[in-house]
């Protein structure tokens, strides 16, 4: 039979050593996440002008990724004004970070992807959902007006309904095409609409019985591409 001090003693020794482990653990793995984390941004970031990749994402190994990346895409930080930044690259700007700071004070990332018919700008915007956030990668053709592909993502949507937006193709394939400029060049993004979309250049189909993601869509839509027109309006000059 052991003591009681004998028994305190052992659960102290014990606790002190899981806990030195998990720290080692912990530290150790951390090389490994950060590289995985990095692999797969990227890999969401291409998702939205896959048809203009060589070949298919899911085709490519992740030393490809990685490769084609650096090779085709330039990093641009911009700030609240549509400035560019120097010294910071864009894959290092954490939306949800930048999220919780005044508006002025925020830094957007922008990928400019060199492909054979011109240069796509990826905007990336974040809005809210349902349940929680939403965000996109929007690529717009060198005309900066026409959208070349999308690419959603959310972090608790409801599978079947809101979650459509990255579990169902068809949703993303509709804003290709569309265009963020109207005929008298002024700016009015695409909106999602409930109960069908009229307009073929500036609407698509809202997901039925996800009223308020689509919504939210929406919102996400207008507001978080508009901080990029200072930018994009500039390289034509």
């Amino acid at each position: 039979m052991y003591s009681n001090r004998y028994i305190t003693i052992y659960t102290l020794i014990m606790t002190l050593v899981v806990s030195v482990v998990l720290a080692f653990t912990v530290t150790g793995l951390k090389p490994f996440h950060d590289e995985a984390e990095a692999i797969y941004k990227k890999r969401d970031i291409l998702s939205a002008i896959e048809s203009q990749l060589p070949k298919k994402l899911v085709d490519m190994t992740d030393e490809e990724v990685l490769s084609l990346f650096d090779s085709k895409v330039e990093q641009v930080v911009i700030n609240a004004e549509g400035e560019s930044l120097q010294g910071i690259k864009a894959e290092k700007v954490d939306m949800a970070s930048e999220e919780k700071k005044p508006e002025n004070e925020r830094k957007y990332p922008l990928y400019i992807y060199q492909s054979e018919q011109g240069k796509i700008y990826l905007a990336s915007v974040r809005g809210n959902g349902l349940w929680d956030k939403i965000w996109a990668y929007v690529a717009i053709k060198e005309d900066l007006n026409t959208i070349v592909g999308t690419a959603f993502g959310h972090v608790g949507e409801t599978p079947g309904l809101g979650a459509e937006i990255k579990d169902n193709p068809g949703f993303p394939k509709q804003f290709e095409g569309k265009q963020i400029m109207n005929d008298q060049g002024e700016y009015v993004s695409v909106k999602v609409v409930k109960g069908g979309a009229k307009d073929p250049l500036h609407e698509v189909d809202g997901i039925s019985g996800a009223t308020i993601t689509s919504v939210g869509v929406s919102e996400m839509m207008v507001r978080g591409l508009e901080v990029y027109l200072p930018y994009l309006q500039a390289q034509k000059k």
